[in-house]
């Protein structure tokens, strides 16, 4: 068994200098990043800290492990294969699968040009669930501003009052319905594509089947669901489902945006690619980033991590993120099984600018526990209303400013004696006035919601997740907790239809529903 990751001279050394160093915001600290700003001036920073972060990456193989991703190495080691997203969105990819993805790159262009040309598929309708949908569904809504060429639409529960909303005011003639699902068995965007074929055949569409596309690693699965070949667009199994957005399931996106938006986006990818794997340690935007995560999480304690961005286009960008880190990071087992030794994956949830600072900010201020915040905000707006985003914009910089400077019982009771004539009542007024401040975040400034900036964020938050994975030595690539509750959720299907009693060893809770919820079935 491996020694745990808080018994090694270099997380000692790094926690230590994570307890030692100042939270005062008085060095500014700014990374750029493939047309990104990351300021990192609100966290945690300090010559000896820096020595010592770096000493950690050096004991953690970051260096080797950044390489082997980009190399197509076994990074996923519980499944023994590469994690190569990289590769969809390099201009030019590895050798070893440079034809694969060209060649089906190529097939989605050829795909939407004869789309355009025959002015087919007013609307689209996407059908997946995880990530073949936070994905696009994120990116048609950060930038439906430059114009639409198609109205798209997303259904992803399984819960059919979600797909049959989403076909609301639609016409079925006119609607393309892509199946996404990796493995082409994903219990989601299979039923859900049984109702909107059901939806198109009762509106009169003489064969459903040509009006649905696939997007799959599991190729024979879509054609035996009856999909011609020309209609199934190819995945691989080095492509993780939370990471695929750059890949065929991008499709929606090139239909609704145009396929140079989707190149735009890809190519924003790549840059940020090349800062991860080029910048040196100290001056790379997720390598710091992540850095800063495992200080709050496993060292300060901070049990989640807050995102506020001050761009309402973001709205589905929390959950997205949501996604990609506590499913890579949600798990404690190391390569050999043994456990990470500190505190890993942090939760993660949010919610947009200005409308978090009415719902949850209160605590983030006051609450005895905290969470560092990740702001997201645009440098320029694309609308006419420039006092509503300097508004914005002072918003979220005052937020940030009072969560790291606080305000003392000293200032608050300055402040209240003014207010308040009798001694007392502004001694406990002011008690209400305190918040501690030295809350930790991270600012990161786009320049404009563009397709290319885009693209740059979303794999900022990509290799920042993939480097914390490496840094608690847990993989990022996996997801078995979640399988456990597919498998149970096989057999109480199969109680929910033909009840028999047998699923005797569930707890008497789960028992007690499926006998119940079985007799109201009809």
């Amino acid at each position: 068994m491996s020694v745990p990751l808080d018994s090694t001279p270099a997380w000692q050394d790094f926690a230590d200098a994570v307890r030692d160093a100042s939270l005062s915001g008085e060095h500014l600290r700014l990374i750029e990043a493939a047309s990104l700003t990351v300021d990192l001036t609100a966290q945690v920073q300090s010559p000896d800290l820096e020595r010592a972060a770096q000493a950690l990456c050096e004991q953690q193989g970051l260096n080797a492990a950044r390489r082997a991703l980009f190399d197509g190495g076994e990074v996923n080691w519980t499944e023994h294969r590469p994690a190569w997203h990289t590769a969809l969105r390099a201009a030019q990819p590895p050798a070893a699968v440079a034809e694969a993805v060209l060649g089906e790159r190529e097939r989605i262009r050829r795909f939407v040009a004869d789309a355009n040309a025959r002015g087919a598929y007013q609307n689209v309708l996407h059908l997946g669930i995880g990530g073949s949908d936070w994905g696009p569904r994120l990116v048609a809504r950060a930038l439906r501003h430059q114009g639409l060429q198609r109205e798209v639409r997303f259904a992803s529960n399984v819960d059919s009052h979600a797909v049959e909303d989403s076909t609301l005011h639609l016409d079925p003639h006119s609607t393309l319905v892509i199946v996404a699902s990796k493995s082409f068995t994903t219990t989601e965007p299979l039923a859900n594509a049984q109702v909107a074929i059901q939806w198109l055949r009762e509106a009169g569409v003489a064969d459903p089947l040509k009006q649905v596309v696939a997007i799959t690693a599991n190729v024979q699965a879509a054609e035996d669901f009856g999909i011609a070949p020309e209609r199934i667009f190819r995945l691989w199994d080095w492509v993780g489902g939370r990471y695929s957005l750059w890949s065929a399931i991008g499709l929606p996106i090139a239909l609704a945006l145009g396929c140079d938006t989707f190149d735009e986006l890809l190519a924003g990818a790549a840059d940020m690619d090349q800062h991860f794997l080029n910048a040196p340690l100290a001056e790379n935007a997720p390598v710091q980033m992540a850095l800063a995560g495992l200080a709050n999480r496993s060292v300060l304690g901070f049990s989640s991590l807050a995102l506020a961005p001050y761009d309402s286009r973001l709205a589905h960008l929390i959950a997205w993120a949501q996604q990609l880190e506590m499913e890579s990071l949600g798990k404690v087992a190391t390569r050999d099984g043994s456990p990470a030794g500190v505190p890993t994956g942090p939760a993660v949830w949010g919610m947009t600018g200005t409308d978090c600072q009415h719902t949850f900010f209160q605590w983030l201020h006051q609450d005895t526990a905290g969470a560092p915040v990740d702001f997201i905000v645009c440098a320029r707006p694309d609308h006419l209303y420039l006092d509503h985003h300097r508004l914005l914009i002072a918003n979220c910089l005052a937020q940030r400013a009072a969560l790291l400077r606080g305000t003392s019982f000293e200032e608050a009771l300055h402040d209240t004696r003014k207010r308040v004539c009798d001694e007392h009542e502004a001694h406990v007024l002011a008690q209400h006035r305190v918040h501690p401040g030295r809350r930790p975040s991270t600012l990161i400034v786009m320049p404009a919601m563009t397709a290319h900036h885009l693209g740059a964020l979303l794999a900022l938050y990509e290799h920042k997740v993939f480097t914390q994975g490496v840094l608690w030595g847990i993989n990022p690539f996996d997801q078995w907790g979640v399988e456990f509750g597919k498998v149970l959720a096989r057999g109480i299907m199969n109680e929910l239809d033909k009840p028999s009693g047998s699923l005797s060893a569930e707890d008497p809770s789960t028992r007690h529903w499926i006998e119940t919820l079985s007799r109201q079935r009809d």
